[in-house]
């Protein structure tokens, strides 16, 4: 429906979870990279008791974007109002709610409401701008639903989280910059074989890249960054190694009077799916744990190694 010149649309799930912790879900937003497929980051820019205003870098119809929205946050009427207040084009405008109805002590209804309208209110806009909150609102809304269903311990078993450090005898900007720049990983780390790095908004990057891995194979991977100077580089991958269903990490610079401590964090849920056609038919998740720590890790230090000799270099 179409209301001079905003569209609204509604979405709607059942979930086999009690209202309240559904609500926490939506609550805490720094969960949502794990939670919801488009979400790349959130940053909090304000934070009170029931009103705040974050940041969000998400993908959009393929497409990285970032915008800034406020939140109403209600938790007795199970309810959070949130409005754009920095849209990226071509949305002009965008709110909405999530409304949480409770149906019995262990199950509810979640709402997503939508309205929006497009820059000039241009039909060709208005089509993307609909394709893109239906398809988001569909793959959000299954997500939710199958995180607030998710058996806790099933799900602690499969996630795995940790992170490699080297301490840089260089400042925090050279090693950004070997981070950052990582178009030049082909010629910088054995293990690239081949990279493209797309930068359309300055600080939100589109990466795809061929990983060789120690027994000569290659996969591909692709992921949006999301890049603060010279402090920190957070990414999560959209197309993943068939050994995860999700894959988030960040590169963390800190400088101290000494040089710079340099540190590559991962958190990864592995794909039970694919573990025995991977790893062998008596492979099973703590074997595939293993398996991709020891990748992801070994790959980390190999980048922080190099980044560690080049701006040891520079300075």
């Amino acid at each position: 429906m179409s209301d001079s010149g905003i569209s609204h649309v509604e979405h709607t799930i059942e979930v086999d979870a009690p209202a309240t912790d559904v609500y926490r879900l939506l609550a805490e937003v720094e969960n949502w990279p794990r939670i919801f497929g488009p979400t790349i980051h959130v940053d909090h820019v304000e934070r009170g008791a029931r009103t705040e205003r974050i940041r969000i870098w998400a993908t959009a119809n393929g497409a990285a974007k970032s915008w800034t929205s406020r939140r109403e946050l209600d938790p007795e009427a199970l309810r959070i109002d949130f409005r754009q207040e920095v849209s990226a084009p071509p949305v002009a405008a965008m709110g909405g709610a999530w409304i949480i109805e409770p149906v019995s002590e262990g199950a509810c209804r979640v709402r997503l409401l939508h309205d929006y309208r497009a820059i000039d209110d241009a039909p060709e806009d208005l089509a993307w701008i609909e394709q893109a909150v239906d398809r988001n609102s569909r793959s959000e809304l299954a997500a939710l639903k199958a995180n607030a269903e998710v058996v806790v311990g099933a799900a602690d078993e499969l996630m795995l989280s940790f992170q490699d450090s080297v301490r840089i005898d260089g400042s925090a900007k050279d090693v950004y910059d070997f981070l950052n720049e990582a178009d030049r990983w082909t010629e910088r780390l054995p293990h690239v074989a081949e990279v493209e790095l797309t930068e359309q908004t300055p600080g939100l990057q589109v990466l795809t890249m061929e990983t060789r891995a120690k027994d000569g194979s290659t996969h591909t991977t692709s992921s949006v960054r999301v890049c603060f100077p010279h402090e920190r580089i957070v990414y999560k991958q959209t197309v993943l190694p068939a050994l995860m269903t999700l894959h988030t990490g960040y590169w963390l610079l800190e400088e101290d009077g000494e040089g710079t401590v340099a540190t590559s964090q991962h958190t990864v849920i592995i794909n039970t799916a694919n573990i025995r056609a991977i790893l062998g038919e008596s492979a099973g998740v703590a074997e595939a744990r293993q398996y991709v720590q020891t990748a992801l890790s070994t790959n980390s230090r190999a980048t922080l190694g190099h980044a560690k000799d080049y701006a040891e270099r520079r300075d």
